[in-house]
Order: C-alpha cells, then structure tokens, then sequence
C-alpha cells in the first residue's frame, strides 16, 4: 500500500486531519482514497475516537472492511468493522466502522452529537446520493451546533470541486493524481441497426483475442447483463469466466466477481455501474464500456418512479476507464463516439433533485427542521417535489398536518425502512398482520424479475420456491423482530396480502375501466386520477380491483403506465380493514351528454367511485358547484364575452402589467378559473342550466371582482376612449403584453404636440395614423418625432393622393380638423 499514489499527498492529508476540522480530497481511481488514507489516519492515532467511512454501496463497505482489515492482520470486526443494511460486524475494538449511506443517516437520528466518533468520511462523493447529500447536511449542522470538534472530509475521483467549496469554504483543499498507467480509449460505437448485447459480446471476444488480462464490461442493467452472458458463453475460451456483478445477486456471487481469477485463468465481469467506483477488481486491464446506466426519476405528476436508461455522464466515463489502469497500462474500448460523450454534463445529476423525496422529509422531520432551506445543501431539494412528499406522507399516516412525524411515523423511522413499508407495517393491528406485513415487505425489496402477480411471488416463498428464497426468509424474519414478532410462514394469511399492500400504496388502488381491450391492453385508472395499462393476456387483467406495487411510466405522456407488479384487491377487504380511505359525500355535476343536472350520493377512494345512488332535488348550493365545474372543464370561453366584458379584462391585466403597485387579483385564465367561487359563482344563483350561463353579466362580474378602488379608478388610469381635439372620440384598444393603440385619422391629430399617454402617464399609446379614407400610413408613439421628420414623405404622397384635404407644412401647429379644404374655406 505504500506506493500507492496518495501516498505524496499523505504528509498533507495526515496534517490537515490534525489542524482542519473540513477536508476535500480528489483523487483518481486507484490513487488509495478509499483505503491508504483512512487506514494511514488510524495508523497515525490523530484521533481519539472512531472514525466513519460512508460509502454509497454495500459492496464496496464490506469488501474495503474486508481489504484493510487483512492489511492490519485481523479479522473484520476487529479494528475495524463494517455495518450495512441487515448486516454488522463491529466490536467493543472497531475504531474504523465502514457503513452504507442510510445507516450513517440512522446514526445521527438516534445519536445527533454522534458520540464516540472523531471524523466522518464522505467516499465517492460524486454519485450524490440522497442519503449522502441528506447527511452530509446533517453533519455540518452537527458540526457547527453540536460538534466543533467533529472533522468531515468529502472525497471522490470528479468532485466539483467548486461548488464543494462555496458549501465548506473552511476546508482545505487537497489533489492526488493517481497511477502512471496510461490507458488507451478506443471509440467504437454501435450501429444504427445494431444491438447492445451481440455488438458487446463480439468486441470482448475480440479483445481476449487480443490482449491479456481480464476483463470489466460495464451495461446498464441485470437484463443486458445477462443477454450479453448468454451470446458470449459461445465466442469465448474454455479458460475464462463470465461473472455476473449487480445488486441483486448474493454476496457470494458478488465476491466472486471481485476476488483474483485462479492461476491460469482470466475472467470477464459483466457489470452494472455498482463496479465504478470503490471495488478493484483483480486482474483487470481491459475495460469495455457501453456509455449507458439505469437511473430512476420520479414524475411529480403521476407520483412515480420510472427506471430510465441514460447515457452516464463525462465522469463517469473517467471512473469506468480508470478500472483498466490500476494494475498495469490498459485498454478502454467505449462503445459510442466521442462527440457522444462530450454533449453528456460533466456530473450526473444528482439524486436530490430527480427522486422521491419521501424519505428526506421523513428524516428532516424527525432531525426537527420544518424548512428544508435551514441547512446547508449542495442542492437545494426542489420545493415542489419536497411538498409533494410530504402530502404522501400526511396520506401514509406518517405525519400531521403540522409536518411533525405521527407515532406511525416514529415507528416507521426506529424501522429504518421506506416510508411505505413502514407504513404498511406498523398499520398491522395483530400477529397476524404483522408476519404477513413483514414478508410483503421482504418481496417487495426483493422483486422477482418478470413477476407481475404478487400473489405468485408470495406463495412461491411459501412453498420455499422463491428465486432468492433465503434471503427474503431473513429480511422478513429481521422484519418481523422488529416489529416484535417472530416470522413463522404458517402464520402469513395471503388473503391480506392486498390489503396490507393497499396500505403502503392506497393511491395506487385500481379500478378496471369499463371501456374494452385495446391494442392487447386493458385499461385501469387508479385512486390519483392516472392511467396503467395490463396485457389482456394476464390473468389479473379479470380482476375488477389491483394493488399496483410497481408501475412503469410510458415515455409518451399521453400514454397510460404499464403494471409491473400487482395483486388482486377484494374492494370488501378494504372498506373492512382500512374505511379511512373511503369518503363518502354527495356529488353534483352537469351531465354534457344527457344535457342536464346529475346528482349523486357517492363513495370514493380517491379517483375512484365505488358505489352512486341517485339524489333528488339537489340543495341550490350543489347545483351551483355542479355549474362552477362545468365552466372549469370547458374552459371560460362557454361565457358570454359581450366587447365591453373582454374590454375591461384587456384593460385589468394593462393594468396589472403596468400599475403593479395597485392591488389587483390575479387575472389570467387559469387564476379566474380557480377563483370562480370569488368572482363568477354570486352570479350564478338564478341560472339552472348550462344553457343559461350566457345570460351571466360577465361584465359585472369581473368588475365586482376588482372590488373598490380599482373598478372606480381603472376608467381613469386607462380610459376605454380618448377624446381628440376635434371633439371626436375614439377607442384605445389593449391587449395584454403589448402597448394600448388609438386608430385616428392624421388631420385630427394636427396641433397635438405629444402622443396621448395612459397608466398615470407612464404608458405612451401608440397611433396609427390613417388617411382619410381610413387606410394605415403611418404607427408611432412619438408624434413630435414623426412631425418633424417621416410626415414629410407622407405629404408629399398625401398632397397628390388626397388633394381635397389639408397637407400642412408645420402640422405640429396647424388646427386639428374633420373637414377638407373647401369646408375649412366655406
């Protein structure tokens, strides 16, 4: 380890962990950051207690535990220890814990002065994680409140290193370059008609051929993955092995990929983007890389989230064709062109910004901040998405109206789960439900591939045939006990499978349309108003009611989500186990295709009517809503805009535009469609049909709806017509967004010395000058100018073309007139 690069900078780096309580390092792959460094610091004892080291995957926190233990001669667990999800190993001796991003943020909520622990390490920084973002956050608040003492130090191979110092502008600044190795990146992207898998599994074929050495692919998930397996199994030698490495395989297959190949043999790693950063992979001088990655982005419209395939972004290129470089020179071969690659950002974008941010708002409300902006943040969360997740929460149960976390919610934060597991298990009201709560939950961490009946995956674990069978036994047995239960699977009730799920996702409930099968697929909407489709070849496609647990968001917006996991739903089961989602309240509309007023007593879940029975005689104040919601849905254009109504908006929102310090209600279409119950619905009490909505006095309406002084003083401010000098008068027209206009014909404006203003004399109006047969010659808001300058052209041409009619030399003195030379002369 002491030749690693870091170690120039490591009298530096050792130096700032005495004197700097912040400290950013970049370093290249394979310069030592994640593993020389923190072990050096130990080594050094500079500090008094533990030290954290926070890495974003599981697999690389066990596998760098595992790495530094064996340097110092120890078992993991010792000196030092690891913690991820389900899985500790640490001692009363661990003075370096390796920990995954969420037990880091579960650390500080149940310890914020994070006793017994001297430093905090940040390692590939760069992925920007939600958890890393939140509790990078969350530290420098500990820091500056709690903690003086407390060191930070953020590391990555491509920080930004800007940014990160306008964040910490107190920490020391260190570089390390990383090995000599050069690498050598070869372009050959694919095909127009060519497929990722075959094209990849030829160009690794060719580069054993060719090369030593073993080798890393990178795609951009288990299905390449295993397509790629598949073709390449036939092209390659008998002395190299393929080795799968994704997230969902066991930790003994994943150990598998990264230990050294044995003598004799080399190995090729087909790998998602979970081998980009913090592993090194024995052996490894040859790198081929597809340019892609699967990310998750989070609709706000629809509530869900879509795993998209997206070119990786120029940094993660560095890190892929670093992996060939740490051992010896190698070689990249990137499937895509260069020009690609430079039109991608130089930094992904990170996950704070284009996820679900349930999760955060649940942490923020039991760390006790209410305003997100109260801490310190790389990137802000977006407000809307943050509001978002807290309107699911208050639906979850999780928290009140207050944002402050429900004894539900508290529950579900001591869980260390997802906000809707949670919810779904601490909602169970007896052993029963829990056990069956806690193997739904171990399902749904762990899906099996191309499943969509729920049902099925559950009863194949019951039958132990489960694809991933133990580990779903240990997460639902870990589940279980800490929900103080022991999991017993004869004690799971399947039939509250459904209901139980309806609790994790009761906007997620789905009613089959009654429309029939189109292109294969039947229609469902579900309780938040959104469309999902199903195969009508699926056996749950008969299912009048599902619980869709997993959807995927069509790329066409207009187009429904496809279901990818689902369970059939007894609507009974949810009216008896879960009635608060159920609202039941009478409903008034217009019926446009019956033409007439339609009441009902309705239940709803949501989007979802249930059950109507018919009304009689509606109260007058439903008939109304019923004609507020028709004009909403039509839009305001089914009123009667007489010339003096459309007028008088026109004018409001000049008015707005250019008065702003008066106070005006809000004008556009989509606020007067709002706040029709303000301004529209006092008319509305003698109309009892749509028919009759044009006998409303539009005009009336808007003007009550400015309300005193604005409807008194707006004929004054921007006047409907200006009187001329011949006593004549003549409309202003205005529109929104342009200057007011005043049509008139040039000898009626003789004499006039400056154009006519409006707005308290801050908005000139713009003239069109006529001739006397009415015909444009001339548009200006600046009459002197015009006076002295273009008029002479246009009375040259005027005198020859209207030669009754007066053509001054000084029309800035001359008397404004109606009348031609004879009348003048008379």
């Amino acid at each position: 380890m002491s030749q690693l690069p870091i170690e120039t900078v490591m009298p530096q780096l050792l130096a700032a962990v005495s004197d700097c309580q912040q400290l950013i390092l970049k370093a290249a792959p394979g310069a030592g950051k994640s593993t020389h460094f923190p072990l050096s610091v130990l080594q050094a004892n500079l500090l008094p207690e533990k030290i954290i080291l926070l890495e974003p995957r599981r697999l690389a926190a066990r596998n760098i535990a595992r790495y530094l233990a064996k340097q110092l001669g120890e078992q993991v667990g010792q000196t030092v220890g690891y913690r991820v999800r389900g899985e500790t190993k640490t001692s009363t001796y661990t003075r370096l814990e390796v920990v995954t991003e969420g037990v880091l943020t579960r650390m500080i909520q149940s310890d914020p002065e994070l006793s017994g622990i001297s430093m905090v390490m940040f390692d590939e920084f760069h992925e920007r994680s939600l958890h890393a973002d939140t509790g990078l956050a969350l530290c420098l608040e500990i820091q500056q409140a709690l903690r003086d003492d407390l060191k930070l130090v953020v590391m990555s191979a491509t920080l930004d290193g800007q940014a990160l110092q306008q964040l910490l502008p107190e920490a020391r600044f260190i570089e390390s370059q990383g090995r000599s190795f050069p690498v050598d990146i070869v372009y050959q992207p694919l095909g127009a008609n060519e497929y990722l898998a075959p094209f990849m599994a030829k160009k690794i074929s060719a580069l054993l051929h060719q090369h030593h050495g073993s080798l890393l692919a990178f795609l951009p998930g288990v299905g390449a993955i295993k397509q790629t397996q598949q073709t390449l199994e036939s092209l390659i030698a008998d002395d190299v092995d393929i080795c799968p490495l994704f997230g969902q395989l066991s930790a003994d297959e994943q150990q598998k990929a990264i230990e050294p190949s044995p003598k004799g043999r080399r190995k090729v790693v087909l790998a998602t983007n979970i081998a980009e950063t913090s592993l090194t992979i024995e052996g490894i001088r040859l790198v081929v890389d597809s340019g892609l990655e699967r990310t998750a982005s989070f609709d706000l419209k629809t509530g869900i989230s879509k795993l998209e395939q997206i070119r990786i972004a120029q940094s993660s290129a560095e890190q892929r064709a670093g992996r060939a470089g740490r051992l010896e020179a190698g070689i990249c071969v990137r499937l895509y062109s260069e020009s690609q690659l430079k039109q991608q950002p130089y930094v992904p974008v990170p996950e704070i910004v284009r996820s679900d941010l349930s999760p955060l708002a649940m942490e923020l409300a039991q760390w006790g901040t209410t305003q997100v902006s109260e801490l310190a943040w790389l990137d802000c969360p977006p407000a809307a998405a943050f509001n978002q997740a807290r309107a699911l929460l208050q639906r979850l149960g999780l928290m009140d109206r207050h944002y402050q976390l429900t004894t539900q919610g508290q529950k579900t934060q001591h869980l260390g789960v997802a906000p809707r597991i949670g919810a779904m298990l601490t909602s169970a009201e007896n052993r029963s439900q829990t056990v069956t709560a806690a193997l739904a939950a171990a399902l749904l961490e762990e899906p099996e591939k191309q499943q969509v009946d729920f049902a099925h995956s559950a009863q194949r674990f019951l039958s132990r045939r489960h694809s991933v069978q133990q580990r779903v036994l240990a997460r639902a047995t870990q589940l279980a006990r800490l929900c103080g239960e022991s999991f017993e699977s004869h004690a799971v009730e399947p039939t509250l499978l459904a209901t139980m799920l309806c609790r994790a996702f009761p906007e997620r409930i789905a009613q089959r349309r009654p429309t029939q099968s189109q292109n294969g697929q039947v229609s469902y909407l579900l309780a938040n108003g959104h469309g999902v489709e199903l195969s009508d070849e699926h056996p749950l496609a008969q299912c009048d009611y599902l619980v869709v647990a997993d959807v995927m968001r069509s790329p066409n917006a207009r187009q429904s989500s496809r279901v990818l996991l689902a369970a059939e739903l007894d609507i009974i089961s949810v009216q008896q186990h879960i009635p608060h989602l159920l609202v039941e309240h009478e409903w008034v509309d217009w019926d446009d295709k019956r033409g007439r007023l339609v009441a009902e007593l309705r239940v709803q879940l949501g989007q979802l009517i249930l059950e109507r029975q018919a009304l009689a005689d509606p109260p007058r104040e439903k008939m109304t809503q019923a004609l507020l919601n028709y004009v909403r849905r039509h839009g305001l254009k089914v009123l009667n805009w007489t010339p003096k109504a459309t007028n008088l908006l026109e004018r409001a929102r000049c008015g707005a535009e250019w008065l702003p310090e008066q106070a005006w209600p809000e004008l556009d279409d989509s606020a007067l469609l709002s706040h029709l119950e303000d301004w529209l619905e006092p008319y509305l009490h003698s109309i009892h049909s749509a028919k009759q909505i044009n006998k409303v006095d539009v005009y009336q309406a808007l003007n009550a709806y400015l309300g005193w002084p604005l409807n008194q003083s707006i004929d004054q401010w921007l006047p409907c017509e200006y009187q001329l000098p011949t006593g004549t008068r003549k409309a202003i027209r205005y529109q929104q967004g342009q200057q007011p206009t005043l049509s008139v014909r040039m000898q009626e404006v003789f004499g006039e010395q400056t154009s006519p203003t409006v707005a308290n004399g801050t908005v000139k109006v713009v003239l069109e000058l006529l001739s006397p047969a009415q015909r444009p010659l001339q548009v200006t808001q600046d009459l002197a100018a015009f006076w002295q300058g273009a008029y002479k052209d246009v009375q040259k041409e005027m005198k020859g073309r209207y030669p009754k009619h007066v053509w001054p030399d000084d029309p800035a003195s001359h008397i404004a007139t109606t009348k031609t030379k004879r009348q003048l002369n008379s």
